[in-house]
């Protein structure tokens, strides 16, 4: 058994030598999938699904990775990574490329293997899919979960319908019948309903099983013909329903060992109809059982208690199995391996037989035997008896010949009543047939040396005149030829042998022995009398041909002989090809079924007749190339046909004109090794190969001479063109020489005109140099005035920021003045309030003391002093009073005194810059003398002698003065200011009228 580890590959191959599975087993492959790094794991298959071919597969694991597996080409391909885990898979869409998966998060997505794009996302499942199921068009397709099932359109990918149902009742599936358009819906309380696909109408319903044997169905399994429904479910019966009937049928008891059913599915087979008879039933304990349901018997098993299987699926033409084994691997499994013993014929009924005469043996003894014989084949027991009574008619005669009986336990005439039946042996069994009736002895050892003698000279190149596209192909036939011309050495002068060879070994590339034999064994007995007439046609083969349709279509026969038409124009082509040129693949396999089981002479009725079932066109030929063009190319003509004209020709033929009477019987090739192919004439052969060998050993001394003729003709062409080279090469060196000193000279004269540009360049450079110095100048002096602009306006902004902090000052100051006042009044209301008060103090002590006299005397004198201190308060109300009047005179002198220091000041500086802005003008005319500081200062207003200190109280005229001696030291800094840029402003002016007279100079 082959193991393959995918690892973090995302292709590659899947066996990398021929895989054998042993019939124990039936494994090809065991595919695994481990992560390579620094904590390696395993990454377990989750589901797995065929296409419809049934030679490709897909399978997913439990992190979301999915590979598509082609048998057939030895491929594996990561085609997704959908980074969660596939709860369903389906592979049998229209568009062959894609496929449905079902993922954790209850979507469906549709990708494309070839792309490895989404196609589309479906969503509506509120809980897992388990099971998606393709209808045959694959144009529909139905998802269940355990809540629902939805129909979906897989051309617009929208879903059609949804099925839904009570809470309480639970879906075990939903699911297409094959070949049909009918739905099955299967629920949890064993209730199944049919379903119309287009109309959703409910067809039938089946009955609830028998109260005996009923079970709850879990797992359910259709035959491709849609007849039969199996149904399991937790116990080892099986339900058989018949669907046409609507009933149940049989129930089928497994093993004792078997208590659930886990799996089923039908295993199909090519010549059943769709009438499968053969059923997989996987159990709990991990094992598949097939059984054959006419006759209950097992037939094989795969897995075991140690390696059990959690899921399988089969590929629709049967010859595969792919199981998910419980350990996360995939195994491929092959039916025909799996059933080879199944299929053999039983070797105790042969013995018993043959036996019989010697031992006298009863009837009943044989019956028996046949009954323990038969309980390893699944056949019906009306064959079993059928063939008792055969038994029991052969006891009374002779026995039938031996030469019936082929290798492998086949028997001849058994075949060939298959053959008749079906037309053709099966495409699996096709090739094990072959083998069986041609005797192959398998000659290893005498095949490798035929092999190890290399190509013969005469098929070296085979690719000139027959040119095939694949490589492979072209070595295996030469190959193959080369190995046949090695064994007789005729066929190395065969011209029509690679046409004769070439289907088989496109047939067998993959098997070079059994194609060398099978050739081999062509050769001898369907190619008899052949290489007599050599080199010529076989004339007698062809004569035996005509003969026969001589007599069974004369008209045929005399419109060929009245276009000059011979035998070998309408005979020998089909022959020396084998109707490979005339015949596609499919109709050659199935004419040469019949050619291997029957007599040689059936391949020369066959191309009678090719030609009385092509008689209407060919009596409507007139010309020869219409002839040569009918017998090379392919025609509208029914194979099955030409084979019932076979066996009819070779039932009505007389014994006289019959190919049999002239060819020998079936010889097979002898075992160890291969025997003596002498059926040529000889001398024909020795002569033609000797004059071969003269005219190739002439055309090899012929060559040689030419060779030498032809090498010193070269030597002399090549000294010739070297003097002609050196030659040229001088005359190329002169012309370049000049060409340089031209150059040089062209070179020379473009320097000194670079020069001078170059001077005149620096020249222009120059003047640009002194106009941008100059324009420098004048925007560095266009700078430096404008900042001292700028300097002047942030002066002027800073005097007035102090005028506007003066007059805020000034305005806090009345503000504090008002609220002083404001204070007095409340003070004097306080006062008066407390005098009432006091007043009606002093009336109610009058009223209570006026009974005593020392009281009332003590009372006047304290009214009295009462009244002196009131009279007190209130001159002290009346002047402060006054003083407050005084002190906002005050104020109002100051505030006068204040507005006229700041409009001497404005005055001052409005006259400084004016002066130094005409001075900047007129920066050459004689400057103005500045008057002194006596007589600026003098022109302010002192504040001094507004003030009125007579009549300020001392604190505010402290506070005046203080203000009045900083607004003073202010506008002096000022003034030093304006006049420092006065002279700045002069100093530069001078400079500015001096530098044109320097310019000049």
């Amino acid at each position: 058994m082959q193991s393959t580890d995918l690892g973090n590959k995302e292709s590659g191959k899947i066996w990398h030598r021929k895989p054998s599975p042993a019939t124990r087993d039936g494994i090809i492959v065991n595919i695994i999938h481990n992560t390579s790094g620094y904590h390696p794991k395993v990454l377990r298959f989750l589901n797995v699904a065929f296409d419809g071919t049934g030679d490709c597969l897909i399978a997913g694991d439990h992190q979301g990775n999915i590979y598509v597996f082609d048998l057939h080409g030895n491929r594996f391909n990561l085609v997704q990574r959908t980074a969660q885990a596939s709860t369903a898979l389906a592979f049998n869409l229209r568009r062959k490329s894609e496929f449905l998966v079902a993922l954790a998060d209850y979507s469906i997505k549709c990708f494309d293997t070839v792309t490895k794009e989404l196609v589309s996302w479906m969503r509506g499942h509120e809980s897992s899919v388990f099971s998606i199921s393709v209808h045959a068009s694959g144009k529909y397709a139905i998802t269940t979960s355990s809540d629902t099932a939805q129909l979906w359109d897989l051309d617009t990918f929208q879903r059609k319908r949804k099925l839904n149902i009570r809470q309480s009742v639970g879906i075990q599936k939903v699911f297409f019948l094959p070949l049909s358009n009918t739905i099955l819906s299967c629920f949890k309380d064993n209730s199944i309903f049919a379903w119309e696909c287009d109309t959703l109408f409910c067809k039938y319903q089946l009955p609830a099983p028998p109260e005996s044997s009923s079970i709850l169905y879990k797992v359910f399994a259709v035959t491709r013909d849609g007849r039969i429904l199996a149904a399991g479910g937790k116990s080892n019966h099986l339900h058989l329903w018949c669907l046409e009937a609507r009933q149940l049928f049989r129930i089928i008891q497994m093993p004792t060992k078997v208590r659930a059913i886990r799996h089923l599915e039908f295993l199909p087979d090519s010549f059943d109809a769709g009438s499968n008879q053969v059923l997989g039933v996987l159990s709990q304990d991990g094992i598949m059982r097939f059984i054959n349901m006419q006759t209950c018997k097992l037939l094989f098993e795969i897995g075991s208690l140690d390696e059990g299987i959690s899921s399988s699926a089969i590929s629709p033409h049967g010859r595969y199995i792919a199981s998910i084994m419980e350990n996360g691997s995939l195994n491929i499994y092959s039916v025909q391996a799996l059933t080879q013993e199944i299929n053999k014929p039983p070797p105790p009924l042969v013995k018993v037989i043959e036996d019989l005469p010697k031992n006298k043996l009863s009837s009943s003894d044989l019956k028996m035997k046949v009954t323990s014989g038969r309980v390893q084949q699944p056949a019906k027991s009306r064959e079993s008896k059928m063939q008792t009574r055969i038994l029991k008619q052969d006891l009374t005669g002779d026995f039938e010949s031996k030469k019936n009986e082929l290798p492998d336990g086949l028997n001849k005439k058994r075949l060939q009543i298959l053959l008749k039946g079906y037309g053709e042996y099966p495409t699996k069994y096709r090739m094990f047939i072959w083998r069986s009736l041609l005797q192959l002895p398998e000659n290893h050892t005498a095949f490798s040396t035929l092999i190890d003698k290399g190509t013969h000279v005469a098929f070296l190149n085979l690719q000139k005149k027959y040119p095939i596209k694949s490589r492979k192909l072209l070595r295996v036939l030469q190959r193959t030829l080369s190995a046949l011309a090695h064994w007789s050495v005729i066929f190395s002068d065969t011209p029509y042998l690679p046409l004769l060879a070439f289907p088989f070994v496109k047939l067998f590339q993959n098997n070079q022995l059994i194609c060398f034999e099978v050739i081999a064994t062509l050769i001898i007995n369907w190619c008899q009398h052949w290489f007599e007439y050599f080199p010529n046609p076989p004339i007698n083969i062809l004569s035996m041909i005509e003969n026969v349709l001589a007599f069974h279509d004369e008209e045929l026969l005399q419109h060929f002989i009245d276009h000059d038409i011979t035998s070998q124009l309408y005979a020998w082509p089909l022959l020396e090809t084998v109707f490979s040129e005339v015949l596609t693949r499919e109709e050659w396999l199935k004419l040469f079924d019949n050619i291997f089981s029957n007599h040689p002479s059936f391949l020369l009725m066959t191309v009678v007749a090719y030609n009385i079932c092509s008689r209407t066109p060919l009596l409507s030929c007139n010309l020869k190339d219409d002839f040569e063009f009918f017998f090379h190319h392919r025609n509208n003509l029914d194979i099955n046909v030409v084979i019932r004209q076979v066996y009819h020709l070779m039932e009505t033929t007389p014994t006289d004109i019959h190919p049999d009477s002239m060819l020998n019987v079936f010889v097979a090739l002898t075992k160890g090794q291969y025997p003596v192919f002498n059926q040529y004439p000889k001398f024909i052969v020795d002569y033609q190969t000797q004059e071969r060998e003269r005219i190739r050993n002439d055309e090899l001394d012929y060559l040689r001479e030419r060779q030498t003729v032809e090498d010193m003709q070269a030597k002399v062409d090549q000294q010739r063109v070297e003097d002609e080279a050196w030659y040229q090469k001088q005359e190329l060196l002169r012309k370049a020489e000049e060409t340089r000193r031209e150059m040089l000279l062209q070179e020379e004269e473009k320097m000194i005109q670079q020069r001078q540009r170059l001077a005149a360049v620096k020249r222009e450079l120059k003047v640009k140099e002194m106009h941008l110095q100059d324009a420098a100048r004048r925007r560095f002096l266009k700078l430096q005035q404008d900042q001292q602009e700028m300097e002047l306006r942030r002066l002027d902004d800073e005097i007035g920021r102090k005028v506007y902090m003066r007059d805020r000052e000034i305005a806090a100051t009345a503000r504090d003045l008002e609220m002083r006042q404001l204070e007095l009044e409340s003070q004097k209301r306080l006062y008066e309030k407390n005098l009432t008060e006091n007043q009606e103090a002093v009336a109610k002590e009058m009223r209570a003391d006026a009974d005593a006299y020392r009281r009332k005397v003590d009372l006047e004198e304290h009214m009295f002093h009462k009244l002196t201190e009131a009279g007190e308060t209130r001159s002290q109300k009346t002047q402060k009073w006054k003083e407050a009047e005084g002190k906002e005179f005050r104020l109002r002198s100051a505030k006068k005194a204040s507005a006229l220091s700041d409009a001497s000041r404005k005055w001052f500086l409005e006259q400084e810059i004016n002066a130094a802005v005409e001075h900047a003008e007129n920066p050459c005319h004689k400057e103005p003398r500045f008057q002194n500081e006596q007589e600026d200062s003098s022109c302010l207003p002192r504040t001094s002698q507004l003030n009125d200190s007579s009549e300020m109280d001392p604190s505010t005229q402290i506070s005046l003065n203080r203000r009045a001696v900083e607004w003073d030291t202010t506008g002096q800094n000022l003034i030093k200011k304006v006049r420092n840029l006065r002279q700045r402003l002069t100093a530069r002016a001078r400079h500015r009228c001096q530098t044109p007279h320097l310019l000049a100079a």
